[in-house]
């Protein structure tokens, strides 16, 4: 739960430093080298140099840059130890406690003199308390210092109260008392205390689930690597492999780093990147990614990116942040939780002051009773955990998916988006355009169109620009210089000191009607018309044709059926944007329209009151990427696109698209069914435990009761997130 407390540990803590990255990181090129190693799961504010307990909540910190090691569950392995012995210790103190009432023992708890069975369960109930419930006592001490109350506060209040209450019995009650057993509470510290270590040990148990994604994912990077140096091969680690390095990769291996293929063929399985289990051939001159696993082939490669600059790195640095951002969801939880425990104290306290003068005989252990149930029932680690756990998991199953969220915020942005609004190039298309045909008006011929095209485009990074290149062939090309080019129209350049243009064909500016009719045929087959000038006069048309992705028309019907509108926003002409958008399904069409108009349609989709989400993939669709109330970038376009984005599709699929929708829409529903329980279980255990059904129905809630209670609330909302596992691609859709 929030403090002012909060504000002032942050600052503390200091602005971390940042250095930069490259690769393929959405909304961000900077990732955080904190000084700080360890921050807590809800609270990520609280930073420490080393492993603890968050001031706050009181949960154990974790580290801020996850490794394979970073699972060490030690943590884990203290409590079951501290459970066990503590079971083991309480179990004696519960039968001489409760025995009368156990058929079988009366006898037995009834031939042991009162006063020797409070002693008894003293010397049991001890180490209990302050050996098996040490970690409690340390945070709700911690809890105090910094003004946090948070559950450890309440565990302790009410295993205190238990404790030194029967203590104090002991002590002042006479040599020849009857024990005073009725005022007697060590089994309820001692079982309480146990049964709180169980809930800890099946929340760390279920908590650890949560980031099986990214333990997943840095399973994925293999240790050594083999480094060729003069004619020799040496096993090295990873982490001694600098850029510019030639490594071997033997059949069956994974890919130590991202790298250029220099020498060989193989089938890479990169299904960890793209999702698909089908290889894909690779060979000299082929991008290589870190982590994905090597076919039959052997192959040479060179290193280009290493350590925190690889994909798989920066992946796992992403995902890791965002698992620990907040939704803005989380602000009703905060709110309340700030003023939970104080009022819970209250309700304690007026509890036994009311049972105390207005109760039955004998009036002191009902009081009491009532008001240590409240303290333990009154658990608000339920509503911490409600949204952190879920956002955990669903950031983490995006990661297996192959989407991956700037922030938690775009979770919930996500579910509430009525727009879809498409890129064309590279987006519902492969954006790896190829010329389907050429057409030369005279005096030119199509191979000196295409040698002059080429030599313009060789300077330009547009897909349509590789495209004419390749056309090229491998036929030498001219010198271009002077190369200019304007986002939107074309590019030019002055080649052989004639002043080439190739851009788009306006018909206003050229009506010739042949030029005109074999461009709008083009353009009705969903081909994009490229016109080449020759000193500002036309000497001939490319027929550019990239075909659409074998999954647009499925994704987009999988939009209509999440009852989502659909529009496609191009550069395009109308009658080459028409054509594709009747294709997939898509009916409403903006075309040719530049940079700043996209963002100006953007604006007025989201003025006319639509929540809209933006897929784009270039440099073009930057502005309205970032504009939009969700950007959506491929992860085949450009570093710009990515970075003006809240959501990266990795391979670019937009089958995952719809995987990215109904992932948002699962996990806030996931956290409002959490936030309901934690809220409906507060609401309903709080009076119960004060006693309200008592005048009714006679009924009490025991205070071993209730901390089973309290801990398994804990447990069932992790359980109830870890649900989010368990969502797969569109084919396995969940209900809208």
């Amino acid at each position: 739960m929030h403090t002012e407390h909060q504000s002032t540990n942050a600052a503390e803590s200091g602005e971390p430093a940042t250095v930069p990255l490259a690769g393929v990181v959405p909304g961000q090129n900077r990732t955080p080298e904190l000084s700080a190693n360890y921050t807590c799961p809800m609270h990520p504010q609280i930073l420490s140099e080393k492993p603890g307990a968050c001031p706050i909540c009181g949960m154990a910190l974790e580290p801020v840059a996850p490794t394979v090691a970073t699972d060490d569950q030690s943590e884990l392995k203290d409590f079951t130890r501290r459970f066990w012995i503590g079971a083991l210790l309480t179990l004696p103190v519960l039968l001489l406690a409760m025995g009368d009432s156990i058929p079988g023992l009366k006898q037995v708890v009834a031939a042991i003199e009162p006063r020797t069975s409070l002693w008894i369960q003293f010397a049991l109930s001890t180490p209990v308390f302050f050996w098996a419930g040490r970690p409690f006592l340390e945070r709700a001490w911690s809890s105090v210092v910094h003004r946090s109350p948070n559950m450890f506060t309440l565990i302790s209040l009410g295993t205190g109260a238990a404790y030194f209450f029967s203590v104090l019995q002991l002590l002042v009650s006479g040599a020849h008392s009857e024990g005073h057993s009725m005022n007697a509470y060590f089994e309820a510290a001692a079982v309480i205390t146990v049964l709180a270590l169980l809930g800890q040990v099946l929340e760390l148990r279920a908590r650890a689930k949560t980031s099986s994604a990214i333990q997943g994912l840095l399973a994925l990077a293999p240790k050594t690597a083999h480094r060729v140096k003069e004619d020799r091969e040496e096993e090295v680690p990873v982490a001694a492999i600098q850029v510019g390095d030639i490594l071997r990769v033997r059949p069956g291996e994974r890919v130590p780093v991202d790298g250029i293929l220099l020498e060989g063929r193989s089938e890479l399985n990169e299904s960890m990147v793209t999702g698909e289990p089908m290889p894909i051939t690779k060979k000299p001159g082929d991008p290589l990614t870190g982590g994905t696993v090597n076919g039959s082939g052997s192959f040479l490669l060179r290193a280009e990116r290493v350590g925190t600059q690889t994909l798989l790195a920066q992946i796992v640095s992403l995902v890791a942040k965002a698992q620990r951002s907040q939704a803005p969801v989380q602000r009703i939880a905060d709110q309340v939780a700030a003023w939970f425990v104080p009022i819970v104290l209250l309700i304690s306290l007026v509890t036994f002051v009311t049972w105390l003068i207005f109760g039955p005989d004998p009036r002191l252990p009902f009081a009491f009773n009532s008001a240590v149930a409240v303290l333990i029932i009154a658990c608000p680690c339920a509503l911490g955990l409600a949204t952190p756990m879920a956002v955990m998991v669903g950031v983490g199953r995006g990661a297996q998916l192959g989407i991956l969220f700037r922030d938690a915020a775009v979770l919930e942005k996500l579910e509430k988006i009525d727009t879809v609004v498409f890129d064309k190039t590279g987006t519902l298309t492969e954006g790896k355009p190829a010329v389907a045909e050429t057409v030369a008006f005279n005096p030119f011929q199509r191979s000196e169109l295409l040698r002059l095209g080429a030599a313009v485009e060789s300077q330009s990074e547009h897909p349509i620009g590789r495209a004419i290149v390749q056309a090229a062939g491998n036929q030498p090309l001219p010198k271009a210089t002077g190369f200019q080019a304007t986002i939107g129209s074309g590019v030019e350049a002055e080649v052989e000191n004639h002043l080439i243009f190739v851009g788009k064909l306006s018909q206003e500016e050229h009506p010739r009607t042949v030029a005109r009719q074999i461009a709008d045929r083009w353009r009705k087959e969903g081909k994009t018309a490229v016109m080449l000038q020759v000193d500002k006069q036309l000497a001939g048309l490319i027929a550019i044709a990239d075909p659409l992705k074998s999954n647009s028309a499925t994704a987009v019907k999988e939009l209509h059926a999440l009852n989502l509108k659909t529009v496609m926003l191009t550069g395009d002409n109308h009658l080459t944007a028409r054509h594709l958008a009747e294709e997939v399904g898509i009916g409403e069409v903006i075309a040719e329209v530049s940079p700043e108009q996209k963002q100006a349609e953007i604006v007025k989709l989201q003025g006319a009151g639509g929540k809209v989400a933006m897929a784009g993939d270039g440099i073009n669709d930057a502005p309205a990427l970032a504009t939009a109330y969700v950007g959506i970038a491929m992860g085949t376009g450009t570093e710009v696109a990515m970075e003006s984005a809240g959501v990266t599709l990795v391979k670019g699929d937009l089958g995952v698209l719809v995987s990215a929708i109904l992932l948002g829409r699962a996990t806030m529903r996931n956290i409002r069914q959490n936030l309901l329980f934690a809220f409906v279980y507060n609401i309903l255990g709080v009076p119960i435990a004060a006693g309200v059904l008592y005048p009714v129905f006679g009924l009490l809630l025991n205070p071993m009761l209730a901390s089973l209670a309290m801990s398994l609330s804990s447990v069932s909302v992790i359980a109830n997130a870890l649900r989010l596992r368990a969502i797969h691609s569109i084919s396995r859709r969940l209900p809208a």
